[in-house]
């Protein structure tokens, strides 16, 4: 249901038990003061006209089962507003005798009663209703917070798993350069061996030829 139709029509409930109660004290008055009592009902009979008005057109603008539900509650409304106005009517012509008047007292004060039940009732509907709307909202807005939490939580995860993809990285370059420093290192140590083999074998050619040149001399001889 619209949150706006639920408050023009708790502000209607208040408003129709108000009038209810000003016509049955306004029956038992009489001269300026029964004057001012019924213009401050019609006064507010125009409020309720107003409120009804506003009702009428947000009912109108919602979807077709929502509106069919709440176009008959106001033509409930629309029924009570009249009967005040009514009664507002008998109470302004002035033309009543004692009986009357005190037949319209009673059933003035049976009207207010009546009202006063049925708002009563439809605002405790209405309270009930608020009731789990703000429950629904507070559980949504509990969801939302744990969602919330959670998010977070793996956003922190996330951070603590990239600063250690990071390091490793970092380890991994560290041994990579270990590693390529090792290569060249037994790379120079391989061309210093054969360097080292190549003069070892000159040597010992040397040796051998100037063995057998000496060898040679000493047959000749």
């Amino acid at each position: 249901m619209s949150e706006a139709f639920e408050g023009y029509e708790r502000q209607y409930c208040e408003l129709s038990a108000n009038l209810s109660k000003k016509c049955t004290a306004a029956s038992a008055l009489g001269g300026e003061q029964k004057k001012q009592k019924v213009s401050d009902i019609r006064a507010g009979l125009e409020n309720a006209e107003d409120l009804i008005r506003k009702m009428d057109l947000e009912a109108r603008s919602l979807q077709p089962n929502v509106k069919a539900m709440l176009l008959a509650k106001l033509r409930e409304y629309k029924s009570d507003l009249n009967n005040l106005k009514s009664e507002v009517k008998r109470i302004a012509s002035g033309n009543l005798n004692p009986d009357a008047r005190d037949q319209l007292l009673e059933s003035g004060m049976a009207d207010a009663l009546t009202a006063s039940t049925n708002q009563r009732s439809r605002l405790m509907m209405t309270t009930e209703r608020l009731n789990q709307s703000g429950d629904r909202i507070k559980d949504s807005r509990r969801t939302m917070l744990e969602t919330e939490e959670l998010g977070v939580s793996i956003l922190q995860d996330l951070h603590s798993q990239r600063q250690a993809l990071l390091h490793a990285d970092k380890t991994l370059h560290g041994v990579d350069d270990t590693i390529g420093k090792s290569k060249k290192i037994l790379t120079a140590m391989s061309r210093r061996m054969n360097r080292n083999k190549w003069t070892i074998g000159i040597i010992i050619t040397v040796l051998i030829v100037a063995i057998a040149v000496i060898l040679y001399f000493k047959l000749v001889k």
